[in-house]
């Protein structure tokens, strides 16, 4: 059964509006561990995207446009990259959370339908 592919591509689709959305509603910069730890803490049952992944999509969103970096020296390690989101990215969260909300709709509408055959 294909589900780790599946699992993959539903979180490829799925990443860029989470980070967006993460990024909106945090008062400062926050790093990509810091971000990982977050998701994690809230996926509850669910399955959480790997921290791994999360790296090349928030470059990806900021290569766009839609999120600011900056490395900043840390106390206990490495320096540490800190994402801010960009008034173009929070532009591109208010689009993307209505085109979630008309798919996640349509979805469920399907498999409610599948339900009642």
């Amino acid at each position: 059964m294909p589900t780790k592919k599946f699992q993959k591509e539903m979180n490829s689709g799925t990443a860029s509006l989470v980070l967006l959305s993460v990024l909106s509603q945090s008062d400062e910069p926050m790093y990509g561990y810091q971000i990982a730890k977050l998701l994690d803490e809230n996926r509850e049952e669910a399955i959480a995207m790997k921290q791994g992944a999360l790296y090349p999509v928030l470059r990806s969103l900021e290569k766009n446009g839609l999120l600011f970096s900056k490395v900043e020296p840390s106390i206990s390690g490495p320096p540490r990259r800190y994402y801010t989101i960009t008034d173009e990215g929070r532009e591109a969260l208010t689009v993307w959370v209505e085109i979630w909300k008309q798919m996640k709709e349509f979805v469920d509408n399907i498999l409610e339908g599948e339900k009642n055959v």
